[in-house]
């Protein structure tokens, strides 16, 4: 197998999960209700450790030790798609992107954890058994919200409106991708989409949400080659703050 192309797709997963790992945690204190402040803390702790056993990964192909890899990179050198960078806005956008991309990295996992690279396949299926409450917490509130009342229900779609063109670039091919399918290494990001899309249908169809056309929707892609937000150095500097402080701090 091409390592590079291996190299390729264990970089955005594990830079998806540090940074909205990052993002989550800042809801630690400032959540709506205290169980929402906790579930949000916790599946912080959760995603960095996930990216934690996939920077480890790379650091076993020859790539630099995992806090180095985490804390010494600029936004250009980051493989992470736009939507997990985004600034968490109110309770509702950060309630959306939960839901959009929890059930998306779901479907990855599950994927994955089919891989015929070993390495990779031992780490998503203890992942995804991490993951599922994730998305079982996403898909209630967005049930119990998206059907509730009317404030709730316009706030909520207004940011499923604003999500989608991000979303829907957690799905930007791999330079590689034709190679990583041929290899069986997973089924390729068309492959996740669909399921993606089957899934999260069937949980807007329980609520008065609408899934806008998607095909007018042009998705914003470049992330997982380093085009990103403003949003994204700003957030590096603040969460290297410590390791610049002392590199020697373990994780």
């Amino acid at each position: 197998m091409n390592e590079l192309a291996i190299k390729d797709l264990l970089y955005k997963l594990a830079d998806d999960q540090l940074i909205l790992g990052h993002r989550n945690s800042e809801w630690t204190g400032f959540g709506p209700i205290l169980e929402e402040d906790i579930a949000f803390s916790s599946m912080a702790q959760d995603k960095i450790g996930h990216s934690l056993a996939f920077y480890t990964l790379l650091n076993e192909l020859g790539e630099a030790e995992p806090d180095t890899v985490a804390f010494t990179r600029n936004a250009g050198q980051f493989h992470n798609s736009q939507l997990v960078e985004l600034p968490n806005g109110e309770y509702d956008f950060s309630l959306i992107r939960h839901f959009l991309f929890d059930n998306a990295e779901t479907v990855r996992f599950e994927m994955l954890s089919r891989s015929s690279y070993e390495p990779i396949a031992k780490v998503a299926t203890k992942l995804k058994g991490e993951v599922k409450y994730h998305v079982l917490h996403a898909n209630t509130w967005i049930k119990n919200l998206g059907a509730s009342t009317e404030e709730a229900i316009l706030r909520l779609q207004s940011s499923l409106t604003e999500a989608l063109p991000y979303a829907l670039a957690l799905f930007e091919p791999s330079k590689y991708e034709q190679q990583l399918i041929e290899a069986g290494v997973y089924e390729g990001e068309e492959a996740v989409k669909a399921e993606w899309l089957k899934r999260i249908q069937a949980v807007l169809e329980k609520t008065e949400l609408k899934l806008p056309e998607l095909e007018s929707i042009t998705p914003k892609y470049g992330g997982r080659y380093g085009e990103h937000t403003e949003h994204l150095q700003p957030l590096l500097d603040e969460m290297a703050e410590v390791f610049k402080i002392d590199p020697s701090a373990e994780w």
